[in-house]
């Protein structure tokens, strides 16, 4: 035949506390990759959902707000977990506090 056969060798006594240090560099990709992971996104994640939380609870009665679903208006009454906001006068809608996306500058929502 052309090809011969191939037998693995076995490691020798001696170098088994070489495992150790093969397994540890190994695993060093998998590390690198999480600490890149946890750099580039869950760590900027929680800064936004800080920024937000501290937002929310910064809103006060006469606050103009953008929410989630693009509804401008200003606040007109404070609950725990809603809020009621005037679109148009005469016109208020209640809605969580978690759908305010931005407080919007004095003036701005005419």
């Amino acid at each position: 035949m052309l090809i011969s056969s191939a037998f693995a060798q076995t490691a020798p006594a001696a170098a088994a506390g070489g495992d150790i240090m093969s397994s540890l560099t190994g695993m060093l990709p998998l590390v690198l990759m999480f600490v890149v992971l946890y750099f580039v996104m869950i760590r900027p994640q929680m800064k936004r959902q800080k920024e937000h939380k501290a937002m929310i609870d910064a809103l006060a009665k006469g606050d103009e707000i953008a929410t989630a679903g693009g509804l401008l208006g200003k606040v007109t009454k404070l609950g725990d977990n809603t809020l009621s906001l005037e679109v148009s006068p005469g016109v208020e809608v209640q809605l969580q506090r978690h759908a305010v996306v931005q407080v919007l500058p004095k003036g701005s929502v005419k």
